[in-house]
């Protein structure tokens, strides 16, 4: 195993740290190891078996409804409703 040392600013230590915490890894190292394997996989990983029909025609509701322009999303309430549905299985999902 290799080790690294990173830099970071205090603000950005303490909200990792608190990341961290909130998605119940023991150490900051461990967070950010799984953020780190995490993206490598990321490009490689084959995830169609999530997308059964009843997701897809979610998708294609909400597809409808953006090209209609009867909703659109912000980058921001998608990266916040994403991370809250991550948490709520997180939790669901203790150790």
């Amino acid at each position: 195993m290799q080790q690294i040392q990173l830099q970071l600013s205090d603000l950005l230590y303490d909200q990792a740290q608190r990341r961290a915490a909130q998605a119940g890894f023991a150490s900051l190292d461990e967070y950010i190891g799984d953020l780190v394997m995490e993206d490598l996989t990321a490009e490689t990983e084959n995830l169609d078996h999530r997308f059964s029909p009843k997701v897809v025609a979610h998708l294609n509701t909400i597809l409808a409804d953006i090209k209609a322009g009867t909703r659109t999303f912000t980058e921001k309430e998608v990266d916040g409703y994403l991370r809250e549905k991550a948490n709520r299985w997180r939790e669901s999902h203790p150790e």
